[in-house]
């Protein structure tokens, strides 16, 4: 299993296709614990994960201390009104995770499309540009983002202030 990785504010977002698809579904999730996320989004349907074996994976990420979320959202599907009701909250702790210097994983079946429309999104949110941020996610996993749908979703994003340092590093 690969995690496409790459900084987002202070921590690491990474993508990932779903556990269990190539058939290690027990070495996946070994894998994804020894990455220690803080906070894991299966953009998948319960279907998706019986069929790729991994029914257990959020159990076994819960018992291992990482925050699981599996928001409601079909294969080539953009948002639909039940995932847009409960993003707020998701996204708030993702960003809080990030924020803070921790890691987010985002799996879909492939780690393309949903999971390229939820980091988008939270790349705009937590304040970067959408050309700039679209060009960094698609420099690290050049699939990011299939459809339209996905593209205008992750796009609508209301984009965080820019944040600047000093040269000390505070805020």
């Amino acid at each position: 299993m690969i995690v496409y990785a790459l900084p987002v504010d202070r921590g690491i977002l990474g993508l990932s296709r779903i556990p269990g698809l190539e058939g290690d579904f027990r070495g996946d999730v070994e894998h994804l614990k020894e990455w220690k996320p803080a906070m894991v989004l299966s953009l998948v349907t319960d279907v998706e994960l019986v069929a790729a074996g991994a029914a257990e994976l959020g159990r076994l990420l819960v018992e291992a201390g990482t925050r699981w979320e599996q928001p409601p959202i079909g294969d080539g599907a953009g948002a639909n009104e039940a995932f847009d009701a409960i993003w707020p909250r998701i996204s708030e702790n993702a960003r809080r995770a990030l924020v803070g210097g921790g890691r987010v994983l985002l799996h879909s079946r492939r780690g393309c499309g949903r999971s390229g429309m939820v980091a988008l999104r939270l790349m705009i949110e937590l304040g970067e540009a959408p050309d700039e941020a679209l060009s960094r996610l698609r420099g690290v996993r050049p699939c990011a983002i299939e459809t339209a749908e996905q593209m205008q979703w992750a796009r609508r994003a209301r984009r965080e202030p820019a944040v600047f340092l000093r040269h000390d590093g505070e805020r």
